[in-house]
């Protein structure tokens, strides 16, 4: 069989899930399964993998499905745990003192807040956060999660503390080698790593500085009374100045400091001057928007999780900071065991895992039960316990509710991580083959030739599309965007930059984090009515990332160190 054909073959599985969610619209825990087979089947045969290594790739895919399912759990426990000890009632009030419109509340809570969090943890903790306090606040289920879905754009290269940067590019470029081409002209590493960070952060700035506008219209679009691009586009002025309020210090902390604190810097400035802001009804609209009255929201739109104010009914009533505290506290420790390498050591002491699995080399899982968001979410819901002085009961309604909510994103994921995983190693083959994603990036780049860099930032998306992870996109497609930068003569900077935008951007279609987001509101199942709504952002995203990459490189010459170097 040809390259191209195997190439073309490579996209198969992403094809049919495309077509199973999103046109046949059917759950995906019934589309997975499907998938994952027509994976394992396309592995074992066309890509000659070994029987041992298509099963050791699943047995990696469900470890790495519980260290999701336990950030889940963790998010979910934590928001019932507010529901139980009367919090979520102040929240509500809280938001209603600075402004009942749900525009601006998603702005804040969604797009900043959400920032926020993607910048301390992220591994799709945004969403499974902001999704369900969304809910809290009064928003529909379908749009709380295509909300959190659309923050998994402009902050993910710099989530995790940097993560997608230090580990992501920094690990799969081949470091000793450009080192030595670099100091051959009188260069060195840590200049171009410097050139490539700064160039996301800048990118990703730019492109963000719509984002937040775009999320208010879709969601005034598909949620509103009078389903109306215009009632969004009405609060552009606040909308652009959260933007600017966020992407400023993003850029300015991209450039100067580095790629461990962008998305979080950029956020807390953020937060720091639009909530006042708001409160003072700065450039805000003169009409208030809200949704429909519940009753006559569509089925469609309804999770199975609710937030009833009259659950709590009786108890004494909690104060705004004091409901805010278990958040404002999550975020301290997700920060901390992030930047202090003592308490990030002691965290991560308690593991387990199994590594070279089946004997296969690389395939390897480990689970970090205190390290993971989920650990510290857990924590955060015993200090609640007490700081919110709730009753045994409380708890334990929290907790049941919380478990029965994670049984069905726990089918979805058993199915959709272990069918990641067999791509993503399959470049270990009996024919000597590159891997699955490799391959159908290859074909895009054979395909296009000079305009390559438009469409460099879409291969970032398809490898964020298959993994779900930014940080994984970068580990396997950074040295192909630096090698097909390197025979087109251009900034291989610039093209790994725009590889990096690309897998943040392709985070808002990952199939597994949609059906991370909908299980924290339990809106399992309607997975392909997210994607749809969450294609449009990306391709806006997409669009605008390729056209600077190009302008960028043809346009404004934008160079590093290497180019012209051979």
């Amino acid at each position: 069989m040809s390259q191209t054909m195997l190439s073309i073959l490579a996209f198969v599985p992403l094809v049919l899930a495309g077509v199973l969610l999103i046109g046949f619209r059917w759950p995906a825990k019934y589309a997975m399964p499907v998938v994952f087979l027509l994976t394992a089947v396309i592995g074992l045969t066309a890509w000659d993998m070994s029987f041992n290594r298509v099963i050791a790739s699943s047995l990696q895919g469900l470890i790495l499905t519980a260290a999701i399912l336990w950030i889940i759990f963790g998010a979910i426990l934590l928001l019932n745990t507010l529901k139980h000890s009367g919090g979520i009632s102040a929240i509500r009030r809280g938001f209603a003192n600075i402004t009942p419109d749900r525009r601006v509340q998603a702005l804040i809570v969604a797009w900043l807040f959400g920032c926020f969090i993607e910048g301390a943890s992220g591994f799709g903790t945004p969403a499974a956060v902001a999704a369900p306090l969304l809910v809290a606040l009064g928003f529909p289920a379908l749009a709380a999660v295509v909300l959190g879905m659309m923050v998994q754009s402009t902050p993910v290269s710099f989530g995790a503390v940097g993560t997608p940067i230090l580990v992501g590019v920094g690990s799969g470029l081949d470091k000793t080698g450009i080192s030595e081409q670099l100091l051959a002209v009188g260069s060195n590493w840590e200049v171009l790593f410097h050139l490539i960070y700064s160039r996301v952060a800048i990118t990703h700035g730019l492109i963000g500085i719509f984002m937040p506008l775009i999320m208010v219209m879709i969601m005034t679009r598909f949620f509103g009374k009078n389903q109306s691009w215009k009632e969004g586009l009405a609060v552009a002025p606040f909308a652009i100045f959260t933007a600017i309020c966020f992407s400023v210090p993003y850029m300015a902390a991209g450039v100067f400091l580095g790629p461990e604190f962008p998305s979080i810097i950029g956020a807390l400035v953020g937060l720091a001057i639009v909530v006042p802001a708001a409160k003072a009804g700065f450039l805000l609209p003169k009409d208030t928007w809200d949704f429909a009255p519940a009753h006559e929201w569509p089925s469609d739109w309804m999770g199975k999780i609710e937030m009833k104010i009259e659950e709590v009914a009786g108890k004494t009533p909690i104060s705004v900071p004091m409901a805010w505290a278990p958040y404002l506290l999550l975020a301290v420790f997700l920060v901390a065991s992030r930047v202090f390498p003592q308490l990030k050591a002691a965290m991560m002491s308690l593991s387990f895992g199994w590594k070279d699995i089946l004997g296969e080399t690389g395939v390897s899982g480990t689970i970090e039960p205190l390290y993971l968001p989920g650990g510290i979410l857990c924590i955060v819901v015993l200090i609640t316990f007490f700081l919110h002085r709730m009753r045994m009961r409380e708890l334990t309604a929290a907790i049941s509710e919380s478990s029965k909510t994670l049984l069905g994103a726990g089918f979805v994921l058993i199915f959709t991580i272990p069918m990641v995983r067999i791509l993503i190693n399959s470049g270990v083959n009996g024919s000597d083959l590159m891997s699955m994603p490799v391959a159908m990036a290859q074909l895009v780049a054979d395909s296009v030739g000079g305009i390559y860099p438009f469409f460099a930032p879409a291969v970032g998306a398809l490898g964020a599309f298959i993994a779900g992870s930014n940080t994984v996109s970068n580990l396997m497609l950074s040295q192909f965007q630096f090698n097909a930068a390197e025979l087109l003569g251009v900034s291989g900077a610039m093209m790994v930059a725009a590889q990096s935008v690309g897998a943040a951007a392709g985070n808002m279609i990952a199939i597994h984090n949609v059906v991370a987001a909908s299980a924290t509101v339990g809106l399992l199942g309607r997975e392909g009515i997210t994607l749809r709504k969450t294609m449009l952002p990306t391709l806006y995203y997409l669009l605008a990332a390729g056209s600077l990459t190009m302008l960028a490189m043809y346009g404004m010459d934008i160079s590093d160190p290497l180019v012209g170097a051979s």
